[in-house]
C-alpha cells in the first residue's frame, strides 16, 4: 500500500498558473508533530521564565523584607539596651531614696527594703549587632526576660517605699514638732523649786508666759482627748496624735474645742489664761510619750 500524499495548492491572486506541492504522508505528520512540539516547548519557556522572574520579583522582595527586619531587630535591641540602662538608672535611684529615707529616721528607726546591686553579666546586645543573628535574637528574649523580672521587682520595691514613706509622713504628722505658742519660758521640764511653797517638785511639762487671751495651736495632728478643769491645772485639753503621743494644756482661759474632734497641726485649741493653780498668764506645756512625760523641747524646733 503506497503512502498518503497532501497536496497545497497555491492560488494567486492574480491570474497565473496555480503552484501544487505534494507532501507525504509521513512528512506532514511529522510537521505537525514537530510544530506542536515545538509549541509545547516554547509554552514550557515561557512559563519557566515567567516562574524565574516572578521567583526573582519574590527573592528581591523578600531580602528587602528582610534587611527591613534586620534593621528593626537592630534599632529594638538598641532600645532594649537603652531601657536596660534605664532600669539601672531607676534601680540606683531607688537605692538613693532608701539611703536618704533611712538617714532621715535615723539609725533606731525602721529600715526600708533591702537593695540590690548592678548587673555586670547581662547582655549587652549591642555587641551582638552585626555579629550572629540567632544569639542576638536569643539576647533579646533573655534582656526582655529579665527586664519584665526586674520591672515586677522595682514596683514592689517602689509600692514597699511608698508605704513606708506614707507612714513617715503620717508620724511626722503626728509628731508635736512646733510650739503651741510664742512666748518666754518661766519653767523648764524636770525638778524645780515649788513656785507655791517650800521644796522642790518634778514639773512635767514647760511653762510659756504669754498675754492671756493669746491663741494656741495644735503642734501636731490628732484627736482631742479631754476638755475638763481641774483644779490643779484649771482649764485644760488633750490631744491624741497616735503612736503612743500625746499632748496636755493647762491653765487655759477656755477651749476652742470639744472633745473626739480631729485637729490639724496649726488649728487653734484654746487660749492662754490663768485657771487653776497659777502665778500668772501662761500655758502649761505637757508631752506624754507610753504614758510617761518627757521633755517637749525634745520635739520642738
Amino acid at each position: 500500500m503506497s503512502d498518503k500524499f497532501f497536496t497545497l495548492m497555491i492560488i494567486p491572486r492574480r491570474k497565473s498558473s496555480v503552484t501544487k506541492i505534494s507532501l507525504s504522508g509521513k512528512l506532514v505528520y511529522g510537521l505537525c508533530a514537530g510544530t506542536i512540539l515545538a509549541v509545547l516547548l516554547t509554552l514550557y519557556v515561557v512559563y519557566d521564565y515567567a516562574g524565574i522572574k516572578r521567583d526573582r520579583m519574590e527573592l528581591s522582595r523578600l531580602r528587602q523584607q528582610t534587611a527591613q527586619q534586620t534593621k528593626e531587630i537592630n534599632a529594638l535591641a538598641l532600645k532594649i539596651d537603652g531601657f536596660a540602662d534605664r532600669m539601672e538608672e531607676i534601680k540606683q535611684f531607688d537605692k538613693k531614696l532608701r539611703i536618704l529615707a533611712s538617714e532621715q529616721i535615723g539609725k533606731g528607726g525602721k529600715t526600708p527594703l533591702g537593695i540590690g546591686g548592678s548587673d555586670n553579666d547581662q547582655i549587652r546586645l549591642q555587641q551582638l549587632i552585626d555579629e550572629d543573628r540567632d544569639r542576638l535574637v536569643s539576647g533579646m528574649h533573655e534582656s526582655i526576660d529579665r527586664l519584665n523580672a526586674e520591672a515586677v521587682e522595682r514596683e514592689s520595691s517602689f509600692n514597699e517605699l511608698l508605704k513606708f514613706l506614707r507612714e513617715q509622713k503620717s508620724l511626722l504628722a503626728a509628731t508635736p514638732s512646733i510650739w503651741p505658742l510664742r512666748g518666754w519660758v518661766t519653767s523648764e521640764f524636770g525638778v524645780r523649786k515649788n513656785p507655791f511653797g517650800s521644796g522642790r517638785e518634778f514639773h512635767k511639762g514647760i511653762d510659756i508666759a504669754s498675754r492671756s487671751g493669746k491663741e494656741i495651736i495644735a503642734p501636731a495632728d490628732g484627736f482631742v482627748l479631754e476638755v475638763a478643769y481641774r483644779s490643779d491645772d484649771g482649764n485644760v485639753v488633750k490631744i491624741d496624735h497616735g503612736y503612743g503621743v500625746s499632748t496636755s494644756y493647762a491653765h487655759l482661759s477656755k477651749a476652742a474645742v470639744k472633745e473626739g474632734v480631729q485637729v490639724k497641726r496649726g488649728d487653734v485649741i484654746g487660749y492662754v489664761g490663768n485657771t487653776g493653780r497659777s502665778t500668772g498668764a501662761h500655758l502649761h506645756y505637757g508631752v506624754i510619750v507610753n504614758d510617761v512625760p518627757v521633755n517637749p523641747r525634745k520635739y520642738l524646733k
